[in-house]
């Protein structure tokens, strides 16, 4: 590139402003354009290891081993979600010899306490208890639910999962399975989607299932798992206790990450397990989808920043649109900039039929002609997730500063 602007100065006379000013708009021009075709292979190159990691996953959901210490469930419950009773009751009706499942509210106007009393009458015969505490210890109100729960647990080993996952019958055996190995503290898993109802739904699974595990898979095939994930954390308590306990993670946002950092920073193992929960995905509006996604960029802003500047490559569709509205400029090459878009929307699309059917994806979940716009719509939030520390979480917002240390800003009517 050097060499050539250089012939171009010997050759133009730079004597005049304008034509000096023409030369310095074609260098800058084809700068943007090496800079968009080295964007866009990087992208292709990530998609292409994304499908790789994805296709050397094994799922595996049944439980190896004999190891079955007792087991408590935690499951911090807020508001009537879609499938409720569907998916908190997945988790009493497991194949485990003895366990402990814990309902937690902090609200005793909640409209999920009916769907958790439903439950708690329908097993009369299990360990399962429903707690009402809103006693508060930090900004972070799912973790002041389980530090009031954790008030009633009886077992050494704890299983944390999100109200909106549902899980078989070989859910606890399956994760409970690493623990065999003492050096393990923690135990995390993956999720895949599936939409409850209406197309605002279906961009919200289609982003869990196809953006967001497979750069799980291609960070845990990098480098050593330091995370949690929200689908499932199973953790020791011991190692919860020597961490600092929940009164230490109510003061994050990213709670069930700061728990598996935390743990592998005292020495214990992290460990992605080959069980995958499945999310369940009810969006109200594009709205509520916009908010719920930005508090998820903004959160793996705060806990990688570095990962999360760079993690732009992950969006080849417009990066694509970009690159090839910058070379038609340029270089009026029609063809090359319609091969860079047909390419990126392919390798995309192939990714998602990848984790489609690794994960047995169900139809309405894969809706591959929604691939473009989704991609474009995780750039742009991508980009707002920089332009602000706000997030929407329940009826509550809160500021986020950079070491992912949460405060109340306000809260909603």
């Amino acid at each position: 590139m050097r060499h050539f602007t250089s012939q171009v100065r010997r050759q133009i006379n730079l004597s005049l402003p304008a034509e000096r000013a023409n030369v310095m708009l074609t260098e800058v021009m084809y700068f943007l354009c090496l800079l968009a075709l080295a964007t866009n292979v990087a992208s292709a190159a990530y998609v292409l290891i994304a499908i790789r990691r994805v296709e050397g996953f094994r799922v595996e959901n049944k439980p190896e081993g004999d190891f079955r210490p007792p087991v408590t469930v935690l499951k911090p419950v807020c508001g009537l979600e879609a499938n409720l009773y569907e998916n908190l009751s997945s988790f009493c009706q497991q194949e485990y010899p003895e366990y402990q499942v814990i309902f937690g509210v902090r609200d005793a106007t909640d409209p999920a306490i009916p769907v958790i009393q439903r439950i708690l009458d329908e097993n009369p015969e299990r360990d399962m208890t429903l707690i009402i505490d809103d006693t508060v210890i930090g900004p972070n109100f799912k973790v002041s639910n389980l530090d009031n729960m954790d008030r009633t647990v009886k077992h050494p080993y704890l299983a944390i999962a999100d109200s909106d996952m549902r899980v078989d019958d070989q859910y606890i055996a399956s994760v409970i399975a690493p623990f065999a190995d003492p050096k393990v503290g923690v135990v995390t898993c993956l999720y895949k989607a599936s939409a409850a109802e209406g197309l605002v739904s279906i961009l919200g699974s289609m982003f869990i299932n196809g953006w967001f595990l497979p750069s799980v898979l291609v960070s845990a095939g990098m480098r050593e798992v330091r995370f949690g994930l929200g689908a499932t954390i199973m953790v020791r308590r011991d190692v919860l206790e020597q961490t600092g306990g929940f009164r230490k993670l109510a003061q994050f946002l990213a709670d069930d990450h700061m728990l598996g950092k935390l743990a592998s920073a005292h020495g214990f193992k992290v460990v992605l397990s080959s069980y995958v929960v499945e999310n369940v995905v009810f969006e109200k509006s594009l709205n509520a989808l916009l908010r719920h996604e930005l508090r998820w960029a903004r959160t793996v802003r705060t806990v990688e920043p570095l990962g999360h500047a760079f993690s732009f490559i992950m969006y080849g569709v417009p990066l694509a649109f970009l690159g090839a509205l910058l070379i038609d400029l340029t270089f009026d090459w029609d063809w090359v900039a319609a091969a860079m878009v047909v390419l990126a929307i392919g390798l995309r699309i192939g990714l998602q039929a990848t984790v489609s059917k690794k994960f047995k994806l169900m139809p309405r979940d894969r809706s591959f002609w929604l691939v473009p716009l989704r991609d474009i719509l995780s750039f742009l939030i991508w980009g707002a997730s920089f332009l602000g520390r706000g997030i929407h979480w329940k009826d509550s917002i809160f500021t986020v500063n950079s070491k992912g240390l949460m405060t109340l800003a306000k809260k909603e009517a």
